[in-house]
């Protein structure tokens, strides 16, 4: 059984998040009712350079699409993993060779193994916690769409 608190720091993921410029999303998908389209649109409009990674596309929310992080050929800071967990210590293996500096599983996808790999080559782990809904507790407000309204209100019932 993995102790996942250990990959669940909130002084780490608020380092990450506050350091962080460039995140590759592994397993984005074009299909915006998709959970990882609605990440990376949430991370771009929120100032991160959004790299999808899927080998099934060429292009998604306006970015190239590389087949894997290797191919990716600028520097990443986060690899954002939208994939199962029997896929992760592949993952961290490039989240290694790359340079990354942290490898972020999203809800669901924990791999010991993985956290081992990435660990023993210098890269902080975050696993079983959404990067957009951590973003939202501690760098940006949340809303109930995940957007920033720019109005406080105390009306009950929110935006009229």
């Amino acid at each position: 059984m993995t102790d996942l608190a250990r990959y669940q720091d909130p002084l780490t993921i608020q380092r990450v998040l506050h350091t962080a410029k460039t995140i590759a999303i592994v397993g984005l998908s074009k299909n915006e009712l998709r959970a990882s389209n609605f990440v990376g649109y949430y991370l771009q409009r929120h100032g991160y350079r959004v790299i999808p990674v899927n080998p099934r596309e060429t292009e998604i929310l306006g970015e190239t699409s590389y087949p894997s992080l290797l191919e990716v050929p600028e520097p990443v800071d986060v690899v954002n993993v939208f994939r199962a967990p029997d896929a992760l210590p592949g993952i961290a293996r490039e989240a290694v060779r790359i340079g990354a500096r942290a490898l972020w599983g999203q809800f669901g996808v924990v791999n010991e193994e993985a956290a081992r790999i990435a660990e023993e080559g210098g890269v902080t782990v975050i696993m079983d916690r959404c990067i957009k809904v951590e973003h939202a507790r501690y760098v940006g407000r949340m809303h109930w769409l995940g957007f920033n309204t720019q109005r406080i209100t105390s009306v009950r019932g929110g935006l009229q």
